[in-house]
């Protein structure tokens, strides 16, 4: 599977041949270069290295730096592997823009989500909370009774349980693409990618 990195610029809103309103993504993709190659018969699988955003060599630690040396490519900031289902004739050295995407195709546009901090099991899980009527001496956003009276006596593993949330790594799949700008390297997709802006973002083709 081939793609590209990119940063989530924000949302807004295009509208069709009919009039109608569709909110939209904007992503700065590319251009990406192929740092690496790794092949199956020699590492175990097929995948690529991608180079996002040229950085300068003093803002690179030594052996970071030395990698990029190793292969004869410029530095760069962000660098992200991607497996290959197909596409295995790639070469390393090769470059990458949002070109290779067509309109109306569909996206696979992994991110990280944003952070939420210390959350309740009401906006963390979807808890409707207790009723707020007589009798009620709980608390009205608690998340109730977690363990057993007597046997096993614990809590079990993965109950769902106040704590953080977000800063996870989440996938929008389906993404249609609605607009392409190849001088501007920007790529819309229609609806909402995971991440902040100026998120790194992950956009592979759905194969």
């Amino acid at each position: 599977m081939i793609g590209l990195l990119g940063k989530k610029i924000g949302m807004t809103q295009v509208f069709d041949e009919e009039g109608n309103v569709i909110p939209v993504t904007v992503i700065q993709a590319g251009p990406c270069r192929v740092i690496f190659r790794k092949e199956k018969n020699k590492h175990g699988y097929d995948s690529i290295l991608l180079g996002y955003e040229e950085v300068e060599e003093k803002k690179l630690s030594k052996p970071m730096l030395g990698q990029f040396k190793k292969h004869n490519c410029p530095p760069y900031k962000y660098v992200r592997e991607f497996r290959l289902k197909v596409y295995k004739d790639i070469k390393e050295g090769e470059i990458f823009d949002v070109s290779m995407f067509e309109q109306n195709e569909l996206l696979k546009v992994t991110g990280t989500s944003k952070g939420k901090g210390f959350q309740g099991v009401m906006k963390r899980h979807g808890f409707h909370g207790f009723k707020a009527t007589h009798g009620v001496h709980e608390s009205y956003r608690g998340p109730g009774s977690i363990g057993q009276c007597a046997t096993p006596a614990r809590v079990f593993k993965g109950k769902k349980l106040p704590g953080h949330q977000g800063v996870d790594k989440v996938s929008a799949r389906n993404l249609q693409v609605v607009k392409i700008d190849v001088e501007r390297n920007l790529v819309m997709v229609k609806g909402a990618v995971p991440g902040h802006r100026n998120s790194i973002v992950r956009l592979r083709k759905e194969l």
